[in-house]
């Protein structure tokens, strides 16, 4: 069942669905442009690849914002100069096969198994083990060389029996790549995994869970990791309808579980917390006897239907805003705070803060009025807030940290994100100063066409 395309789609109409309209909407053209205008100056110590993926619908139409062709936007940056911009599809069968329904490429009707190579590709993209992964959660990576061309699925030689998370996390002092991948088809639906930082898999831990559980997210401390089992639920007959197949259950629960890295599936601990979704974590960390994890923490999710419904000014009540859970493991208790009042998403730290207990992290807000802000939280100081704002009608995406060379300070470092202007409908790069937020930013780099909004990316050092 192939989705049905209308036959043009104007992005400026309101009567067009907010996921393609605006900046939302699709780009068709591949681009390698090396002659890039800068304005500011770049910082010399930069070096490396900034890379963000998102949906990009091959043909101007899909049925939900989470499930267009997977479309990486990259640039190359040394010695203060901007080496080149590229844009790629990622090529995989959804690419080869435009428009058409997905399960039916993947489902094979006789014995009820997905192809996990028939992905979007359009949600994350990393780099670990001298590989660069372009991920979704439903399917296999996709491995891409440093020009963004791909390679194909990878699997780990093998290994990787279940689709890998879109946000695996790297820990910083082991280089261990620490991932997850669902089986919304068959129990025990959870499997946890780690990759050493040569990039081999030498851990695979099936989880009990509840139910088929919409897990998009996960948190990692320096001893342990945290699953997220929370009432959102694959179903089976919307997954044969197209779209979103995710409901919110009213009777399901949320839990946290909390496991040694290295542990075994009988060593998880539950442990049950108010009911909300959780699309992303900001980090975790072991404070203790208590795991302290922080995200984006959202009431509830798709109770009716699966919009994400972006297009209209923020509620505070039913939108994603910073939280704490402290889940202490000797006596079983939970303890629950909002961090902030203000909506916000795409929670980030500095990589060499991941899974401890780092002083700063950063959030993209959702803001009012055309508003366009990144925040800042000094958690040593309250989780008190800082924010760099831009031009009305000028909007940033996910922050990007980069550290700086011999930085000393949690915040030494570089947000990075591409940004639109509304008013010209042209995209740029903005690099900020961490340390100063409210400064203008360092950079900008101009790039040759409008970048759509997008989901994940990352900072890749050269080498």
């Amino acid at each position: 069942m192939s989705a049905t395309v209308p036959t043009k789609l104007d992005r400026f109409d309101k009567a067009t669905p907010w996921h393609l309209r605006d900046n939302n909407a699709p780009i068709t053209q591949e681009l390698t442009v090396t002659d890039l205008e800068v304005t500011g100056a770049i910082p010399t110590d930069l070096n490396g690849k900034f890379f963000r993926n998102g949906a990009n619908p091959q043909t101007g139409w899909s049925l939900h914002w989470f499930i267009g062709d997977g479309m990486i936007h990259g640039l190359d940056l040394s010695d203060g100069k901007a080496n080149w911009y590229r844009n790629r599809y990622v090529r995989t069968p959804m690419f080869d096969n435009p428009g058409a329904d997905r399960t039916e490429l993947a489902l094979d009707l006789e014995t009820f198994t997905f192809d996990l190579s028939v992905s979007a590709a359009n949600t994350h993209v990393i780099g670990h083990g001298g590989k660069i992964l372009a991920l979704e959660e439903g399917a296999f990576p996709y491995e891409l060389d440093g020009e963004l061309d791909t390679v194909g699925p990878f699997t780990y030689d093998g290994k990787l029996t279940t689709a890998m998370t879109a946000h695996p996390k790297i820990c910083p002092e082991t280089g261990e790549l620490l991932f997850f991948g669902m089986d919304y088809a068959a129990e025990p639906h959870f499997t946890y995994y780690r990759a050493t930082a040569a990039g081999e898999l030498v851990q695979s831990t099936q989880i009990d869970v509840r139910g088929p559980s919409m897990s998009h997210d996960f948190a990692v401390s320096r001893n342990h990791i945290i699953a997220m089992d929370l009432p959102v639920l694959f179903n089976l007959e919307l997954a044969m309808q197209g779209g979103m197949p995710f409901r919110w259950d009213p009777d399901y629960g949320a839990k946290m579980g909390v496991l040694p890295r290295e542990g075994t599936a009988d060593q998880i601990q539950w442990f049950e917390v108010e009911d909300c979704f959780v699309f992303h974590t900001l980090n975790a960390f072991d404070d203790g006897d208590e795991v302290v994890v922080r995200g984006c923490r959202t009431p509830k999710m798709w109770e009716g239907d699966s919009d994400i419904a972006m297009d209209g000014e923020p509620n505070p009540e039913d939108s994603p805003r910073l939280y704490e859970w402290r889940l202490n493991r000797a006596t079983g208790g939970v303890s629950e705070a909002l961090l902030d009042d203000m909506p916000s998403e795409f929670p980030r730290v500095a990589d060499a803060d991941a899974g401890f207990d780092g002083r700063y992290g950063y959030t993209m807000a959702i803001a009012e009025n055309g508003a366009g802000e990144l925040n800042k939280y000094d958690f040593v100081d309250g989780a008190t807030k800082s924010s760099h704002h831009f031009p009305i009608g000028h909007t940033p995406g996910e922050p990007v940290f980069a550290p700086a060379e011999g930085a000393t300070n949690g915040d030494d470092g570089y947000l990075m994100t591409f940004v639109h202007a509304a008013d010209t409908d042209t995209s740029y790069l903005a690099i900020l100063d961490a340390s100063n937020m409210a400064a203008d930013p360092l950079a900008t780099i101009a790039i040759p066409q409008r970048v759509p909004t997008g989901f994940h990316g990352s900072w890749i050092p050269r080498g």
